[in-house]
C-alpha cells in the first residue's frame, strides 16, 4: 500500500480485470491505439496483429520502419509523432517568443495560439498527404524538408 492506502499496482487485485501483457494490449480490438510510453513497440513482427484503424504516436517513434510499412499497406492511418507531439515544442517556442520580446501572455492566449498553430499544422499535413497521395508521416516530412530548404535559401546558403 502507498500513502493513499491504494495498491501501488493493480496486478493481483480482484475486480480490476484480467492481467494482459504489453504485447497483447497493443493487439486488442480498438478503434484508436495511442502508444505513448516506449519507442519501437509496433514492429514488422507484430504490425499484422494490430487491429486499430487509427494509431496516434504519442511516444517518440513507437512504430519502426517495417511496422510502419505493414500498417500503411493495410490502410491503417498513423498520426506521426512529429505531428502528434508538436504541442510541447510549440509551447516552448511560444515561451521563447515571450522571453525575447518581454511579453507576458496569459494561459488563454498561449492555449489559443497553440490551438491555432496545431490546427494549421494538421490542415497542412492533411492537404499535402491528399495532394501527393502519401501517408501523414511522409507528408509531414515533405513539409519539414521544404521549410528547411526555404530557410537555407533565404539565409543565402
Amino acid at each position: 500500500m502507498n500513502e493513499t492506502n491504494r495498491p501501488a499496482s493493480l496486478k493481483g487485485t480482484d475486480g480490476f480485470g484480467d492481467d494482459i501483457s504489453n504485447e497483447k494490449l497493443l493487439e486488442l480490438e480498438v478503434d484508436i491505439l495511442i502508444p505513448a510510453a516506449i519507442g519501437q513497440v509496433i514492429t514488422g513482427k507484430n504490425a499484422a496483429q494490430i487491429q486499430a484503424g487509427l494509431i496516434v504516436e504519442a511516444a517518440h517513434m513507437p512504430i519502426d520502419c517495417e511496422g510502419d510499412t505493414a500498417l500503411r499497406e493495410r490502410g491503417v492511418m498513423v498520426v506521426p509523432d512529429i505531428l502528434a507531439n508538436a504541442g510541447g515544442v510549440t509551447v516552448s517556442y511560444l515561451e521563447w517568443v515571450q522571453n525575447r520580446h518581454r511579453y507576458q501572455w496569459g494561459e488563454k492566449q498561449v492555449n489559443d495560439e497553440l490551438e491555432q498553430r496545431l490546427e494549421h499544422a494538421w490542415q497542412d499535413v492533411c492537404e499535402q498527404a491528399s495532394e501527393d497521395n502519401v501517408d501523414l508521416r511522409l507528408a509531414a516530412y515533405m513539409i519539414a524538408i521544404e521549410r528547411i530548404a526555404k530557410a537555407i535559401h533565404l539565409r543565402g546558403f
